[in-house]
């Protein structure tokens, strides 16, 4: 069952990943801003089938390869600065732009780190997109989903979204069986960053990558 559930959490930070570099350039997916967020994730999430299926033994043997695709095509569809700075919450406030930009790249590589390998047993049909129901917001809107899990049962996945300036939509939560991966890690970065301050919490996670956020968790989980 964690096996199952790591995969979901793997999956749902994936399902907004496009094809990768290797795929046929006739299949890149219309930009983001020409398509409603549900049919952005709709589109990505076959693409993510498309790229997995036949590269699935070249990207396990090259992790560095598949963080590298990731990097390509992750980066245009998740809004990383402003989910970093709901990440940070009221500490942003006291971080200086550049802590908040190396905090923000420093996090989204210890998350694409920490969740890469678990997209290679992604396959075609894992994640259902559900109809929109409703209005579409101008500015926000949740595009709702399930992730099969390998035992059939399903896992409900939402991606909050938001519009940019320029027209575009960006996912930039992620929302597991109702659990929101900012919310999550705002509290974990919170308790950390009172421990030992913005910068070394900074420089940990630079350094240390996916094992800072591991241990960030375990330190959450072993005061709670």
């Amino acid at each position: 069952m964690l096996r199952s559930l790591a995969l979901a959490t793997a999956i749902a930070f994936g399902a907004v990943i496009a094809a990768p570099a290797f795929a046929r350039a006739d299949a890149v997916a219309p930009a983001a801003a020409q398509q409603a967020p549900v049919a952005v994730v709709q589109t990505i999430a076959d693409q993510l089938a498309t790229a997995i299926e036949g590269h699935r033994d070249e990207l396990k043997k090259n992790q560095e390869k598949l963080i590298s695709v990731i990097d390509e095509v992750f980066l245009p569809h998740f809004d990383i600065d402003y989910a970093s700075i709901l990440v940070l919450g009221q500490h942003a406030r006291e971080a200086s732009p550049a802590q908040r930009e190396r905090f923000a790249r420093a996090f989204y590589n210890s998350i694409t780190h920490r969740y890469a390998e678990g997209l290679l047993n992604y396959t075609r049909g894992r994640v259902k997109v559900l109809p929109f129901k409703g209005d579409l917001n101008d500015k926000r809107t949740v595009v709702r989903t399930q992730v099969v899990l390998d035992d059939g049962k399903l896992v409900s996945v939402d991606y909050a979204f938001r519009k940019g300036r320029n027209g575009d939509w960006k996912a930039y939560d992620v929302i597991i069986e109702g659990i929101s991966y900012v919310t999550n890690y705002r509290n974990q970065v919170d308790a950390e960053i009172r421990k030992v301050g913005i910068e070394q919490l900074i420089s940990n996670i630079e350094s240390l990558g996916s094992k800072a956020l591991d241990t960030m968790a375990k330190d959450n989980k072993d005061k709670s």
